[in-house]
């Protein structure tokens, strides 16, 4: 098991094939690593599928209007949503998009994240900078790795719960 050094500012992501755990940088990125535990405590994330996974890139999800619905239309939608809290600014930093690190999806405006994240299968430099880095995996890495590709995947896998450490 990993070492959890902050329970309060550890994510545990339960996949099929086991636990992620993500460690959030509230130092870097404070608005979002209060964000993603804010949603993480209501539910929201709970059921959620990952909707765009590409290969040698990354496994985005956290699309809560959409991502939880089982139909295809809303399959097709899963992407375009987000919560009904307010978007994030930006909170760009030095640290690079490696492989592992969590990132905040949004739209061509930067200030437009707000539920949706991504996880980073490789070293994808050419994001430095331009999206937000605020957590990083630190255990169960090869269950993301594990994820079914597509854009979207034609059965995508899903976040059976998300939870904060501290609350688990």
């Amino acid at each position: 098991m990993a070492e959890i050094k902050d329970p309060e500012n550890t994510i545990l992501i339960e996949l099929k094939d086991g636990t992620v755990t993500i460690e959030l940088l509230p130092d870097v990125a404070p608005k979002h690593a209060e964000r993603m535990k804010e949603l993480a405590r209501s539910g929201a994330y709970d059921n959620v599928c990952f909707h765009r996974v590409i290969d040698g890139f990354m496994a985005q999800t956290g699309d809560v209007e959409h991502g939880d619905m089982e139909d295809d239309f809303n399959l097709r939608r899963a992407g375009t949503g987000g919560s009904d809290l307010p978007d994030l600014p930006a909170e760009f930093s030095k640290l690079p998009h490696d492989r592992g690190t969590l990132g905040a999806a949004r739209s061509q405006n930067p200030n437009s994240a707000n539920s949706q994240f991504f996880i980073n299968f490789g070293d994808n430099h050419f994001l430095n900078g331009q999206y937000t880095v605020y957590g990083r995996v630190i255990e169960g890495m090869e269950h993301v790795d594990a994820i079914t590709r597509g854009e979207p995947p034609a059965s995508p896998d899903r976040m059976i719960s998300v939870k904060v450490a501290a609350d688990a």
